[in-house]
């Protein structure tokens, strides 16, 4: 098989190392990759926003699957343009990828589905959405509807925190046009799991469960991320629960899209909020979480593109997915002031002095190669991930692997995994 992965990121990096593991692949290339991806594979020079060239490409190489990391691609229909040409795609058509690609679509799937979330309102007038958040009071959730990089969701704690959020996303633009409408929602109460599957249109089989960390600094604090570690297992959302979520969220929501003639087929991850009253689903995404996806796949114990192409064939129901009994656990090592504005170019070494520990696999994000030596391009610029027997083993097991990865300007998070030790 060739296959061509499309994306730049942590998770792309994860998707070429797991999928050389493969007998089947022979060839890979990433679009656009980076620095880690240039080791297990061909990075090429095109962007993932880029879909005529990205066909072209595909078709150029005679590409067996194409494999999209993020979901800016699958919003945008590469699904659907690859289909035109006879190119099998590992990811949903522009219709399903809706559910990450617009909020409110999301909610109202959810709403026909019967799906448990929290209580909502979609607006895109400012004075209607504000009257909403005055009549709900706080806390409450405000939601830029469509696609703003995990940064479009703001937890406010007061309405005046909540009519200051609508007036930056409605009146002042600041997510362009994602801000055209937004989602404004009760405020649940419990602690979050990521839940994600594959899918083949019909059949669903869980990943197991994992906890992304989106705040940037240590206890949850600061500004949200696109995510500074993960770990799985969660210890918030047991094995013996991942039927009661597949037959309560996931099945409904592919069955539905299935009757309207517009197959689910790839990776649904759902956001859960484990509250008292049982899970609620917070968001959907069509993608591997970033950083989720690399402790996942760490842990996966089967051939990742088998399972892939059984999804594409519609034949998940009778491929196996093999789990790795062992935890994983991920630190994100970020570059000084990210979210906001962030140095580049800093040196990077210490690889494998790290991988020499043994079950730890660094991999990365925002980096490329400049003269034989890896330097940062980007705010998240590695994530540092460890397999051992348990989550306190795999926590202490990555922070060893941290000590030996130098990089100039950069901070991580010190308490990953310390909440499901919990």
């Amino acid at each position: 098989m060739r296959i061509l992965i499309v994306g730049s990121g942590g998770r792309e990096h994860a998707l070429a190392w797991k999928l050389r593991q493969s007998a089947e692949v022979e060839e890979i290339f990433i679009a656009p990759g980076n620095g880690g991806t240039a080791l297990e594979g061909t990075n090429v020079p095109i962007k993932a926003d880029d879909l005529p060239a990205l066909v072209a490409f595909a078709k150029e190489k005679a590409i067996d699957l194409v494999v999209p990391g993020p979901e800016l691609p699958l919003v945008l229909g590469i699904k659907d343009a690859l289909d035109l040409e006879g190119i099998p795609c590992f990811g949903p058509n522009a219709f399903a990828a809706q559910l990450e690609g617009s909020k409110a679509f999301a909610k109202k799937i959810m709403q026909e589905a019967g799906v448990p979330t929290a209580a909502f309102g979609v607006f895109e007038d400012f004075s209607e959405a504000r009257d909403f958040v005055l009549d709900k009071g706080a806390p409450i959730v405000v939601k830029a509807d469509g696609l703003a990089a995990g940064k479009g969701v703001i937890v406010a704690q007061s309405t005046d925190e909540a009519i200051q959020a609508l007036e930056e996303i409605m009146v002042q633009k600041s997510f362009g046009d994602s801000g055209k409408h937004v989602v404004v929602e009760e405020c649940l109460v419990g602690e979050e799991a990521s839940f994600i599957c594959f899918c083949d249109g019909n059949t669903v089989k869980p990943l197991p469960s994992s906890q992304d960390h989106k705040a940037v600094f240590d206890g949850d604090t600061g500004p949200n991320t696109g995510g500074m570690g993960a770990y799985s297992p969660a210890p918030v959302l047991p094995s013996n629960r991942y039927d009661e979520i597949i037959e309560s969220v996931m099945k409904p929501v592919v069955t539905l899209l299935g009757s309207k003639d517009k197959p689910f087929i790839g990776i649904l991850y759902a956001g859960l909020m484990m509250t008292e009253n049982g899970p609620y689903v917070l968001e959907f995404n069509v993608r591997f979480g970033d950083p989720e996806c690399q402790p996942l796949l760490m842990r996966l114990d089967c051939d990742l593109a088998e399972v892939m192409m059984a999804c594409v064939q519609g034949k998940l129901a009778e491929t196996p997915l093999l789990i790795k009994d062992e935890t994983t656990l991920g630190v994100v090592v970020a570059a000084d002031g990210y979210p906001g504005a962030y140095p580049k170019g800093m040196a990077i070494t210490g690889f494998a002095e790290a991988e020499a520990l043994g079950n730890v696999k660094v991999f990365q994000a925002g980096t490329t190669i400049e003269n034989g030596q890896t330097v940062s391009t980007g705010g998240r610029v590695l994530c540092v991930t460890a397999l051992d027997v348990d989550l306190a083993a795999a926590q202490k097991r990555a922070y060893e692997a941290l000590k030996h990865v130098k990089m100039d300007n950069a901070y991580y998070r010190k308490d990953i995994g310390f909440k499901g030790l919990q």
